[in-house]
């Protein structure tokens, strides 16, 4: 049996009982928006740990009857069967509860913006870029997620010499987040005459979209340019111009935008600078904790490699955790739950190390 912390539980139960008497006794309507979330974002948990108290309470009264010598043989029996089926329920309620009361990432139900960018191996890692742009598109719209492309630079021969896109929905984030870093492939380019593997590589950034209340960029912090959108871009640039440049000054950090109108462009070009900051920011924060760092899947580092896709062996790896699947063929048709949910349950299962909790 775990051991677990039943005054947290006890505390949970009573903050969703109050919600409920609360958000029926007709609040503001911006009063009862930010109830609603709070209530749906515990809801599982007061159901699984109500699910608990009425299994226990089963047990103990199975127990009992066992130990009372006055019971009859029939009832004993019956007693003895329904028991080993009580103690698993327990048991993998234990398991949920235990995981639902882990602390929680608080970017982890943001939406999110996507990167990917050629790495090394040329026309092959542009390829590349957008076989794995389509298989988070296919994700994407398996979990009923929007997806839409903010910025592309088309490949000379095809694919993206970078792609940005933005993923909305729920749980976005705590989907993506394991994402970040190198993926390589390993396989016969079409342009390959001699039928020889070769390696290439994209690096994907996945960023928590920020809100403006989370990063304050002053005007006199950031320089804007406006130029001619120019090089290859295919129906993602135009010739007017309409291309944006913000430059934040004390980072350093640039974004270009080109696509049809310049006043969009300036609000999505704000939109990735401030996750990119706010990604800066986290970063900070997660290295100063670098304890619990070191138990996170990776470390993040966007120079990791990560995933390596070996298509003549139909194969997918992901070093982190030494996860190999042979079906590369339906991983790039965005099925990627099987290495996205056992990328959470390690980070889960580290977690629950850190804090001195078994398994």
């Amino acid at each position: 049996m775990i051991n677990l912390p039943r005054d947290r539980m006890d505390q949970v139960v009573k903050r969703f009982d109050m919600l409920e008497a609360q958000m029926s006794a007709g609040p503001s309507a911006d009063a009862y928006v930010r109830m609603a979330s709070e209530y749906a974002d515990i809801q599982d948990m007061v159901g699984k740990i109500r699910a608990l108290r009425a299994a226990e309470h089963e047990m103990d009264d199975l127990e009992a009857m066992l130990a009372d010598k006055g019971t009859d043989a029939e009832m004993r029996d019956l007693a003895e069967a329904d028991l080993p089926g009580v103690k698993d329920r327990i048991e993998a309620l234990q398991k949920d509860i235990q995981i639902l009361l882990l602390p929680k990432d608080a970017a982890d139900e943001r939406n999110a913006i996507l990167e990917i960018r050629a790495g090394t191996g040329g026309d092959e890692a542009a390829l590349f870029a957008g076989d794995l742009f389509r298989m988070y598109e296919r994700y994407a719209a398996g979990r009923g997620w929007r997806f839409e492309v903010v910025s592309a630079s088309d490949g000379d021969v095809g694919g993206y010499k970078e792609i940005i896109a933005s993923v909305s929905g729920k749980g976005v984030f705590a989907h993506l987040k394991f994402e970040s870093g190198v993926h390589r492939v390993q396989r016969v380019p079409e342009t390959e005459a001699g039928g020889r593997i070769h390696t290439s590589a994209a690096t994907v950034a996945v960023l928590p979209e920020a809100e403006e209340v989370d990063i304050e960029i002053r005007a006199e912090d950031i320089r804007i340019d406006t130029m001619r959108a120019s090089g290859s871009g295919g129906q993602h640039v135009n010739t007017t111009d309409s291309a944006v440049r913000i430059t934040h000054l004390p980072t350093g950090i640039m974004v270009v935008q080109a696509e049809k109108s310049q006043h969009q462009n300036r609000a999505r070009a704000m939109q990735i600078l401030r996750a990119r900051l706010y990604d800066l920011e986290r970063s900070k924060a997660d290295e100063e904790r670098s304890e619990s760092r070191k138990s996170q899947v990776g470390s993040g580092d966007r120079s990791e490699r990560i995933r390596t896709y070996n298509f003549p062996q139909g194969r997918v790896t992901d070093h982190r955790i030494n996860l190999t699947l042979y079906k590369l063929d339906r991983v790039m048709m965005g099925e990627l739950d099987e290495v996205i949910d056992a990328l959470i349950a390690d980070h889960q299962s580290k977690l629950l190390a850190d804090m001195g909790i078994d398994g």
